[in-house]
């Protein structure tokens, strides 16, 4: 039976489900596309059960045209829809004409169709993912580039061109920092597979949350995220909470607001400020200069930071002295929370502070003399990092 023959013979069915077009050409285009595909399918069907098998190279031939959806955007689902849509139509023909003689024929052009429809499938199927593989990389790699151009500040908008994608007039730029998952410490598991795919996690997650396309430079470890357009508080503590979720380790984040030819400086500046937090210790979660704003400046090495460092000498023979202070101003300055902590009465603690106001000439009870004592904390703090020369 030729083909001609089997598709005027053909039972009318649904087109194969397919994407709105851009413009009536590509409408068109695609509908062609489809007609073809549906007899060529339908052709290769009907010829299975002549004991015409189909070549590897027919197989390929229509894996082919998945790859070609693959790249415009085609539903995997619309494409194997497509693919069915020929092979069904044989069948229905074959069928009631393999009926006609008998059961056992019937059971051979089924046995036929089902190996058929495996073969095509299959091909369309690792075609398309194949495909899918490649434009994938092919935006990383123009999406990376990018952001070296952002982070740089040279012809960012120019490269942006290039590669097809459309910069925003303003960043939310993070500087972002990833622990370790429980697994990479566990000896019978190879560390940089379990690293990779927690990093897979998150680059997901991130994609997800964010509606305009991200842009990051990311490891294991952490890296920069580009965020396009500003991101109040809440969204951006939502979105490194989804992402700690992802990798199933606690995230750190910096975050500052910047327009795109800033971002070189704001990318500096929030990897500053995350250096710093993780100095001293700050628990995950999300920073803006304003949380840090004091510990930033205290970061400048200066006789004004060493004079800060020294106001708590007189307190180094007494380190309950110190334990207090530090427990003190982590409680607002409340006594009775500072005294639950430290299992001592609200007199001790009132003495203690005395004590403290008496050796370095500053009163934790008095708003002037704690702001100086917790900046020489900080001072301190820094100073045992990174002394000054």
């Amino acid at each position: 039976m030729s083909v001609d023959n089997t598709l005027k013979n053909a039972p009318r069915r649904s087109a194969a489900p397919a994407p709105a077009s851009r413009g009536t050409s590509a409408g068109v285009s695609l509908r062609a596309d489809v007609t073809e595909l549906t007899a060529a399918c339908l052709s290769l069907a009907v010829g299975a059960t002549d004991s015409t098998a189909p070549t590897d190279h027919d197989i390929a031939e229509l894996g082919a045209r998945a790859a070609q959806w693959a790249r415009e955007g085609v539903p995997l689902r619309a494409v194997l829809a497509a693919y069915h849509e020929g092979v069904q139509m044989g069948w229905d023909l074959v069928a009631e004409r393999a009926a006609n003689n008998g059961t056992a024929h019937l059971a051979k052009a089924a046995k036929a169709f089902v190996g058929l429809f495996d073969r095509i499938s299959t091909a369309a199927s690792a075609a398309y993912v194949d495909e899918l593989q490649a434009v994938a990389s092919e935006h990383h790699t123009a999406a990376h580039t990018v952001v070296t151009a952002l982070l740089s500040g040279h012809n960012a908008r120019s490269v942006a061109r290039q590669s097809g994608i459309e910069l925003a007039d303003c960043y939310t730029v993070l500087a972002v920092s990833i622990g370790a998952h429980a697994d990479e410490s566990n000896p019978s598991l190879p560390r940089p597979i379990v690293a990779r795919r927690k990093l897979r996690r998150v680059q997901a997650e991130l994609a997800t949350a964010c509606e305009r396309s991200p842009l990051s430079m990311l490891s294991s470890e952490g890296g920069t995220i580009l965020i396009p357009g500003e991101h109040d508080d809440e969204w951006v503590s939502s979105l490194v909470s989804r992402l700690s979720t992802a990798a199933d380790a606690p995230v750190t984040a910096t975050v500052a607001v910047s327009a795109a030819n800033d971002v070189p400086t704001s990318s500096d500046q929030v990897h500053e400020l995350l250096d710093l937090a993780q100095q001293l210790r700050r628990p995950p979660g999300v920073y803006r200069m304003t949380d840090l704003v004091l510990e930033y400046q205290l970061t400048r090495p200066g006789p004004g930071r060493a004079y800060l460092s020294r106001v708590l000498t007189p307190l180094d023979n007494s380190p309950e002295l110190l334990e207090t202070l530090e427990i003190h101003i982590h409680h607002d300055l409340n006594r009775q929370r500072s005294a639950r902590q430290l299992h001592l009465h609200t007199n001790t603690v009132d003495y203690r502070l005395k004590r403290i106001a008496h050796l370095t000439g500053f009163d934790p009870t008095r708003p002037s003399g704690m702001r100086h004592l917790q900046a020489a904390l900080v001072a301190r703090k820094l100073e045992a990092i990174a002394p000054s020369a």
